[in-house]
């Protein structure tokens, strides 16, 4: 008989998005005639930007011809997209073409990158963190089981709350990788430029890796936040970063991405030798994907587009008007509520210090909205709780008067 990879025996429950629509829906059937909000899961309800549309049909059309028809592209992402990428993203930063690898979105990516790496790193997470970062690690047997405090054996938690502005301190125990979401997903919160310095220094002292998820980056609206990680000196040494088209252009359903891993960033093998990442990842990349859809790629360049700019800046505007109507909705009824300024997540702080899954149940009771549960993301997320502003206006705005008509606090 074929044995099993044990690791997955010790992830804990379902996926948080998986329990969070289990029960939505077994409301729903209990209720059949409530309109259920969902505020929930990270989904975007905007269209695609009518540039890419235009740039994706035009594509259609070259590959019902024979001259213009394309079968397997370059792995890594054809030059056109890549290009756009460097000029519009990475301008002056330094990253070459090899350096961008597209692939099907910042997900896989993150989830992916942890198989170049040894399974005796010691990897470091936030806490609260999203949960695809500790799953995979988790998987891959670089972790010990879960304890009664919702913590694996072997993991170096970041708590992050307001008594620290979501900013994690530096670990006192080494780090070999590091995951740092920043626009952060859950709560919202952003780091500065000297802040994340810190983290780069850090790296650089100890042969540490970052893992730096820049998924939200379009949504930064304060200077003092950097869109990328190598806006900071001495990260080519010791980053990878990841980035997505999905929230900054509507491509969750499309799916396209990309990892920018500098051919400077090095790790150790096991007899003490240095190795360049950049050429492991090309190895990995080329043997397991066979690379992102042509038809999306050029979807994807027409993002870059003047059209395309102005496209996706307007639904970047209506999702942040969209978390300001919820946080001061929240605010305007003593809840203590924080991102939604450099962010699409509003997290907030449940009320009389309520367990969030119990939040989650009387907000859906109550108020027909689903939101996510902060515990989901980690311990240290407990008593607070997540809301989107992915949703639609008029459901956004019905969702909070709801909450604040109906909400019992």
């Amino acid at each position: 008989m074929a044995n099993i990879n044990d690791n997955y025996l010790k992830l804990r429950g379902s996926y948080l998005f998986r329990e969070t629509a289990h029960r939505a829906a077994a409301y729903k059937d209990a209720h059949p005639g409530a309109h259920v909000i969902s505020l929930g899961i990270g989904d975007v309800t905007r269209p695609l930007p009518e540039a890419c549309i235009k740039a994706m049909h035009k594509a259609v059309d070259e590959m019902s011809a024979e001259e213009t028809f394309r079968g397997y592209g370059p792995e890594q992402g054809y030059s056109f997209l890549i290009k756009a990428i460097i000029e519009n993203n990475f301008k002056g930063l330094g990253i070459e073409e090899d350096e961008i690898f597209v692939s099907d979105g910042a997900k896989s990516d993150t989830g992916n990158i942890q198989e170049i790496f040894g399974t005796n790193n010691v990897i470091a997470i936030t806490d609260p963190v999203y949960p695809v970062y500790l799953d995979t690690n988790v998987m891959a047997g670089r972790t010990g089981t879960c304890g009664s405090d919702g913590r694996y054996d072997g993991v170096i938690y970041l708590p992050v709350n307001a008594d620290n502005n979501f900013v994690p301190e530096l670990p006192e125990k080494r780090a070999d990788i590091i995951y740092i979401c920043c626009p952060n997903n859950p709560t919202g919160t952003t780091m500065t430029r000297p802040q994340l310095k810190k983290w780069v220094d850090y790296a650089r002292e100890n042969e540490s890796i970052i893992l730096f998820d820049a998924a939200y980056n379009a949504f930064i609206t304060e200077e003092d936040v950097p869109h990328s990680i190598f806006e900071i000196d001495g990260a080519k040494e010791c980053a990878i970063e990841f980035r997505s088209f999905s929230k900054t252009a509507g491509f969750t359903g499309t799916r396209c991405g990309y990892i920018v891993l500098p051919k400077t960033v090095k790790a150790r093998a096991k007899d003490g030798s240095l190795h360049a990442l950049n050429k492991l990842w090309n190895r990995r990349h080329t043997t397991k994907f066979n690379g992102t859809a042509y038809i999306v790629q050029r979807g994807a360049e027409a993002v870059f587009s003047d059209e395309g700019k102005r496209q996706v800046k307007e639904t970047i505007d209506f999702y942040l008007e969209n978390a300001r109507i919820i946080r001061d909705g929240l605010t305007s009824i003593g809840i203590t509520a924080y991102g939604g300024v450099n962010a699409p997540y509003i997290w907030l702080k449940t009320p009389n210090d309520m367990p969030s899954w119990d939040f989650f149940d009387k907000l859906l009771n109550e108020a027909n909205v689903i939101g996510t549960p902060g515990a989901g993301f980690g311990p240290c997320g407990e008593g607070y709780f997540r809301l989107t502003a992915f949703g639609k206006r008029a459901d956004t705005i019905e969702a909070v008067q709801r909450i604040k008509e109906r909400l019992s606090i």
